[in-house]
């Protein structure tokens, strides 16, 4: 068998609905690096309105402000920072863990999080 892992992990708000996830994090991180959403768009490839729009329903679901924004740029709240952090600490350890697990179980060893570079201070 030749299978490759591949597995995701999202935040929901207590009705239930998604507020955090792999592309969310990639786009608070990628403000957090870049000091701004047209920049992060950029880096990521993406349309600067559909950033945009994902930062507005990751806030509506979360309940408070995740990016604040400046005529000089955009950063992370206090909150925003603290979500990104700790959705990429769950990230990483969960990571390590389902490796390992496919590992023993399948014996392959496969790269889990393609893509996501997050610096070890966020």
């Amino acid at each position: 068998m030749n299978f490759k892992l591949r597995f995701k992990i999202w935040l929901e708000n207590e009705q239930g609905k998604p507020a955090i996830g792999y592309g969310k994090a990639k786009i608070l991180v990628a403000i957090k690096r870049t000091g701004s959403i047209s920049a992060a768009a950029r880096e990521l490839k993406q349309p600067y309105r559909n950033v945009w729009a994902k930062i507005r329903e990751a806030e509506r679901q979360c309940g408070f402000k995740l990016v604040k924004t400046t005529p000089t740029g955009s950063s992370l709240t206090p909150e925003g920072q603290q979500v990104a952090s700790k959705y990429t600490e769950l990230l990483r350890s969960c990571s390590r863990s389902v490796q390992s697990k496919f590992h023993q179980l399948f014996g392959v060893t496969d790269s889990l999080i393609e893509g996501l570079h997050i610096d070890q201070d966020t």
